[in-house]
């Protein structure tokens, strides 16, 4: 067994392909397969299986990830441990986040952190709510942003409230309200986010009793943008996924004000290898210094 036969094994799992696995190490196809297949012979059991549809993990393969994924995490840690000793700063650092952080937050972060640490490696992974805590949960990614409350299992550091706004086409007859009360938009046809990114405001409707009359549920905040400045329906969304508004859509708040609180989860922030810790640490002084959610 080797490390390196690890690292090719998850990364062909994460990706989903032999190639794409390749291209990631810096290894041939052939090399891929060849590690794979010399792992197969020496446990004595299918790690993939191969057809038309992709790659996919047998029963046995699925068993033994979770422990070669824990495995090279420990290993990154120890590398970034004796790094540390010796004065270095140096690691990789695996983040899962949603659009909005990622559009709003990580780049102005992640161009300011490299200038400090060019020696610690960032890798993004971008999904839903329910995608981050897959991969918190199973080793994926070191951390994850969040909004809470998220999985009881997770430890959890707040970071910002940001406000939960309506949005409508500026003809619409409450378009030109100052402010909105729940009842008012309780008909109305909703445009709502996708399952795994609707947890937000599945929870405000149900605090205020209401029962949504949705629409459609789409994946993209532009896609629902367009719905709702074409007059098919209202949304209710994050301020902070509200860039690249059209101009007449209308963006109103509620009476009483009503918030999503972002933060970061982990399995245990105390065993998180010094890179990743130096990233923590850095992007709450980032937001800290912030006078506004949106902003850094």
């Amino acid at each position: 067994m080797s490390l390196a036969k690890f690292e090719v094994f998850s990364t062909v799992v994460e990706l989903g392909s032999l190639t794409k696995a390749g291209e990631t190490l810096g290894l041939t196809q052939s090399a891929v397969s060849h590690a794979i297949a010399s792992l197969e012979s020496e446990w004595g059991f299918s790690l993939l299986n191969r057809g038309r549809s992709g790659i996919n993990l047998t029963n046995n393969g699925e068993h033994v990830l979770k422990y070669i994924r824990e495995i090279l995490k420990w290993n990154e840690e120890l590398l970034q441990e004796i790094a540390n000793i010796n004065g270095l700063t140096t690691g990789k650092v695996r983040i899962g986040t949603f659009s909005s952080v990622s559009a709003q937050w990580l780049p102005e972060i992640l161009k300011n952190f490299h200038t400090y640490y060019p020696s610690i490696e960032i890798k993004l992974l971008e999904g839903n709510y329910d995608d981050i805590e897959y991969w918190i949960s199973n080793g994926i990614v070191d951390f994850g942003f969040v909004s809470l409350p998220t999985l009881h299992r997770f430890e959890v550091i707040p970071l910002k409230k940001d406000r939960m706004l309506c949005l409508l086409y500026d003809e619409h007859p409450l378009a030109q309200q100052k402010e909105l009360i729940f009842k008012m938009i309780e008909e109305e046809p909703l445009i709502m986010s996708k399952k795994g990114s609707d947890n937000d405001l599945r929870r405000l409707l149900k605090e205020n009793n209401i029962t949504p009359n949705i629409k459609f549920e789409l994946a993209d905040d532009q896609a629902i943008f367009s719905m709702v400045q074409h007059g098919i329906g209202i949304a209710i969304l994050p301020e902070m996924a509200l860039y690249r508004v059209p101009k007449n859509v209308r963006i109103l708040n509620f009476e009483q004000e009503n918030y999503r609180t972002i933060g970061i989860a982990a399995t245990s922030f105390k065993n998180l290898a010094p890179a990743t810790k130096k990233f923590i640490e850095y992007l709450k002084s980032c937001l800290s210094e912030s006078a506004h959610p949106n902003t850094l």
